[in-house]
């Protein structure tokens, strides 16, 4: 389920973008794409439909075994030219007529793998007929789709899925033996971010093109267009209206830059993610836009901060900009939040509850509402309390972060020793920002003494440490930006709170 946007959609960050169009360039994409889209469409559905068997010729008649290695023979000489021909003229009947080409691919032996940024969309795969047909890595659900399971296969690509952990650590060993097999296997293709942004930055690179410790090539892909409709993100403009506008143009510039090739230093071969991390930089000096820390976890933007995950939607203030449309004022939610800690602390029921009684809880008619607060936290139909009101406390101020975080603590310390595990540490942490952590080490090693991890030394280090103080200032406080009133930008209700312009609440802190 897809978030109210109420507070972050209108914040800039790298999984955002919205076609922009003037009127008149409106009114030009409904005409010209009335008469190009269709006719594009079916010449490119038509160019597919003639792939589909030849991908399939390429390894009919071939045991498990033999798939397993790199094809040749007339398999190769025959069937490769033609697939690429054809994935070239498809493109152009998508309105790629000319795609310009800046430096030189670099053979196998050069660089085992080429890795291109930014990743704009599915009309990425542009790159492919430049690159010879590169092998990519593909989730291996794609490969059940209707024409572009037989290309992947023909491409003899690493299949992975996201949801098996046993098969992400087989992709992992296929590709590192692909990568260091000294030429056996073809030359291999990756986009290293992993998921589709709006290009005003690069983010984190993923490090799995870096494992091997090989030499790569940097690839910049551009699309110098004064309609920049080639691009779909996590959210706005949708891919049907990448697809609609992009083929109603008459025709769509691309750029393809092949970089000189990286070779990794010793101490990179020996850290894939300092490698990543140096080639990030290097691409997006390039490019002339940031590199960030920003990734994709769990399908959910987040930025990386000394090891801690981010939401870049605030589940918590999208928790209270819906309170706030339901009609609940600041005294509703604080009373809300009052019920729902008594309900933790007691022992009784547990922390955990269904949507429907979270609607009991915070006072909501709504069960929809509830149901949505309830996706914000969670994948299935219950929700943990404890992540609602620690999130919600933090950022809506009711009390000081001190206080809250010795809530927190007692929440987590289940044995009343004192001390939390790393464990404990990580889901503390998962609690007050909303949202799972997982790599809480760095954390633990600055807060535990001798393995123990106090409550003191843990509010010394989420307050004074550069990094975690950061984090609090910027994740577990109140925005002090506040919205529009009718006097003078602000709405202040009776407590002395504002709204903000995104229609979140913003509550001022108190002891």
């Amino acid at each position: 389920m897809e978030r109210d946007d109420c507070h972050s959609a209108t914040r800039t960050h790298p999984f955002f973008h919205e076609l922009k169009m003037t009127r008149t360039q409106r009114i030009r994409g409904i005409i010209l794409g009335s008469v190009l889209f269709p006719l594009r469409i079916t010449l490119t559905a038509l160019i597919f439909l003639m792939m589909w068997p030849l991908a399939r010729l390429r390894s009919a008649g071939l045991s498990a075994e033999e798939c397993s290695r790199p094809i040749t023979g007339w398999r190769r000489w025959l069937l490769h030219p033609i697939i690429k021909f054809l994935s070239r003229s498809a493109f152009f009947c998508l309105g790629f007529m000319w795609i310009k080409v800046k430096g030189r691919c670099a053979d196998l032996k050069e660089a085992p793998v080429l890795v291109v940024a930014p990743h704009s969309s599915f009309l990425d795969m542009v790159v492919l007929p430049q690159t010879e047909l590169a092998t990519v890595v593909s989730r291996s659900e794609n490969t059940s789709l209707p024409v572009v399971g037989a290309l992947l296969e023909f491409n003899q690509s690493v299949m992975v899925s996201r949801k098996d952990p046993e098969s992400r650590r087989k992709a992992v060993a296929e590709l590192t033996e692909r990568l260091t097999s000294g030429g056996y296997w073809p030359q291999m293709l990756m986009f290293p971010e992993g998921t589709t942004t709006n290009g005003s930055s690069l983010i984190k690179f993923k490090p799995g093109a870096f494992l091997a410790g090989v030499p790569v090539q940097p690839v910049l892909l551009r699309y110098p267009n004064k309609l920049d409709s080639v691009r779909w993100t996590y959210k706005g403009t949708s891919w049907v209206e990448t697809l609609w506008y992009t083929a109603s143009q008459f025709y769509t510039n691309s750029t393809v830059e092949f970089m000189p090739v990286y070779t990794p230093s010793e101490e990179e071969k020996k850290d894939p993610n300092l490698y990543a991390d140096n080639v990030q930089k290097l691409m997006a000096k390039a490019l002339g836009v940031p590199s960030t820390d920003y990734v994709m976890e769990g399908r959910v933007p987040v930025n990386k901060v000394g090891g801690l995950s981010l939401p870049i939607d605030s589940p918590a203030r999208d928790t209270l900009s819906l309170l706030h449309q339901s009609g609940l004022e600041a005294h509703d939610v604080e009373a809300a939040l009052v019920r729902m800690i008594d309900r933790c602390q007691s022992g009784a029921q547990g922390s955990k509850c269904s949507s429907e009684e979270l609607a009991s809880i915070l006072g909501l008619t709504d069960a929809q509402t509830a149901g949505n607060i309830c996706s914000f936290y969670s994948k299935d139909e219950s929700v943990d309390l404890r992540q609602i009101y620690l999130s919600v406390s933090a950022v809506s101020g009711f009390v000081s972060f001190s206080t809250l975080l010795h809530t927190a603590f007692t929440l987590f310390d289940a044995e009343g020793s004192g001390s939390l595990s790393a464990e404990q540490l990580s889901g503390l942490m998962g609690a007050l920002l909303g949202f799972p952590q997982h790599r809480t080490a760095d954390l633990y090693s600055q807060v535990s003494d001798e393995g123990q991890l106090t409550e003191e030394n843990l509010l010394r280090v989420l307050t004074s440490h550069p990094t975690y103080q950061k984090v609090v200032k910027e994740y577990l406080q109140p925005e002090e930006e506040a919205g529009s009133q009718l006097a003078n930008g602000k709405a202040v209700n009776n407590n002395g709170n504002t709204l903000n312009g995104h229609g979140s609440i913003n509550y001022k802190k108190f002891e």
